[in-house]
């Protein structure tokens, strides 16, 4: 077993094992509290720019199939877990956690007191760090750290979107066909991706709508001439007050097109509106989030993955329509006199719960009136 030391800029560090690729890797150091989902964590794009922390001890358990995947490709900086499963068993799984990160170049350590790390983080807050199997000198992993850019610095959102326009027609996932094509009509979404992950184009997909998905650079352009029904803002990774591109765009259509956004898109729509955003300390992270609807009174157990909240107290024109039962940050708005709606959670899951899944049929809905 190969050493590999995480150190943060703090000046803490953990000394454990290497698995997956060998160098070093920097980025935010985060945590995510979901119990299983670990291979739609590692290639959710949102993740650019971060090593994820996994709270649950044992991972690895049931290897690494062809079809749990968020995008083409593993998208973390790093990973970080408690114990890693020596073997691998399921019915589906084609390798080992191991083999995955190593083909992918994505650095590893396990063998650490996560418990520790979890709790450094939510004293100290988001925080850089480095993982090395190189330099196994704690005082320069440091340092490193400390050099590194802070992720509001960075344009992620470049590295993780589609550069081409493409149609999407896969759907829900059955458990003797896979994936189900459909071979929808209208309404027509536009869906902008800023690192949009599969399961919110299944979703769309499944509810009826027919996808294309735009590159963000150029969107208005690309907008007139494929003419869609709806805009749809997906999620990403980093700061949205660097995504300079997407508040344009919703300024330019928010009059003329029904608009909805998830995560980095709510965000986005909420600047565009003359709001404010901030990050938070450390983030949501995790599949079990409550979330209640202030319209219906329901609670939602929801998906998350956000480091960055909209400030409802900067919004005019809006209606709150949900908000995070753990800290009472904004977790939904709808506008009053435009087709504006969106979502700082996650309701399409992959990984996480369903609750929240009739989000979709709501903005078809808003969409096929505008036909």
């Amino acid at each position: 077993m190969k050493r590999a030391i995480l150190a943060l800029e703090d000046g803490t560090y953990f000394v454990g094992y290497s698995f997956g690729a060998e160098g070093e890797t920097l980025g935010e150091v985060v945590f995510n509290t979901s119990m299983t989902g670990y291979q739609e964590i590692l290639t959710d794009p949102s993740y650019k720019g971060q090593i994820v922390v996994l709270t649950y001890t044992q991972i690895g358990n049931y290897g690494v199939n062809d079809e749990d995947v968020e995008s083409d490709r593993v998208q973390v900086n790093g990973l970080v877990i408690k114990e890693l499963s020596p073997i691998y068993s399921n019915w589906r799984a084609k390798k080992s956690l191991d083999e995955y990160l190593k083909e992918n170049q994505v650095l590893g350590i396990w063998g650490i007191d996560t418990r520790a790390l979890v709790k450094r983080i939510r004293e100290k807050g988001a925080i850089k760090g480095i993982i090395s199997t190189v330099d196994l000198d704690p005082k320069s992993l440091v340092q490193k750290a400390k050099n590194y850019a802070d992720i509001s610095e960075l344009d992620l959102v470049q590295e993780v979107a589609t550069k081409e326009i493409y149609y999407w027609n896969e759907g829900d996932w059955d458990l003797r066909r896979g994936y189900i094509l459909k071979e929808n009509q209208k309404p027509l979404i536009a869906v902008v991706d800023f690192g949009v992950k599969k399961n919110i184009l299944r979703r769309l997909t499944q509810e009826g709508a027919r996808v294309v998905v735009i590159p963000p650079e150029n969107a208005q352009r690309t907008i007139e001439q494929i003419k869609p029904s709806a805009i749809f803002l997906s999620n990403g990774p980093g700061d949205p007050q660097r995504v300079v591109e997407g508040i344009r765009l919703v300024r330019a259509y928010m009059e003329k097109l029904p608009i909805m956004g998830i995560c980095l898109g709510h965000q986005i729509i909420g600047l565009a509106l003359g709001g404010r955003t901030y990050k938070l300390k450390f983030g949501h992270h995790g599949g079990n989030h409550p979330v209640k609807d202030l319209r219906t009174g329901r609670i939602h157990i929801t998906a998350q993955n956000h480091n960055f909240a909209v400030d409802p107290e900067s919004l005019k024109d809006v209606e709150i329509t949900h908000i995070n039962l753990l800290d009472q940050t904004l977790e939904g708005f709808r506008h009053k006199y435009l087709p504006i709606y969106c979502v700082q959670f996650h309701p399409e899951a992959s990984p996480g719960p369903h609750d929240a899944f009739d989000v979709f049929k709501e903005f078809i809905s808003l969409a096929c009136q505008t036909q």
